[in-house]
C-alpha cells in the first residue's frame, strides 16, 4: 500500500488552512461588517454571527492568526498522515 509523506501532507493542510484564513480576511476587508455578517450567516446556515464578528482586527493580530492557523492545520495533516501510515503497518496483507 502507498505510504503518505506526513510532512508534505501537513504542509498541504497548513497552506489550505492559511488560504481559507486569507479568504476570510479578504471578505472582511471588502464586504464590510454587514456584508461579512450576511456572508457568514449564509455560510453557517442557521447560526447568527452578528454578535461574534469583530471588525477591528489589527494587522499584527491577523498575522499571528494566519501563522497559528498554518501550524494547527499542519499538525492536523501530519497526524492524519501518521495515523494512515500506522494503520498500514498494523494491517499488512
Amino acid at each position: 500500500m502507498y505510504r503518505l509523506n506526513t510532512k508534505k501532507l501537513g504542509f498541504a493542510f497548513g497552506l489550505t488552512g492559511a488560504l481559507i484564513y486569507l479568504g476570510c480576511m479578504i471578505v472582511m476587508t471588502t464586504a464590510g461588517q454587514e456584508g461579512t455578517i450576511t456572508f457568514f450567516n449564509s455560510l453557517l446556515h442557521g447560526l447568527d454571527t452578528t454578535n461574534i464578528i469583530r471588525m477591528d482586527v489589527s494587522l499584527l493580530e491577523a498575522l499571528i492568526g494566519i501563522i497559528q492557523t498554518f501550524i494547527l492545520w499542519w499538525l492536523i495533516g501530519a497526524c492524519i498522515g501518521a495515523f494512515y501510515n500506522a494503520q498500514i503497518k498494523l494491517y499488512k496483507y
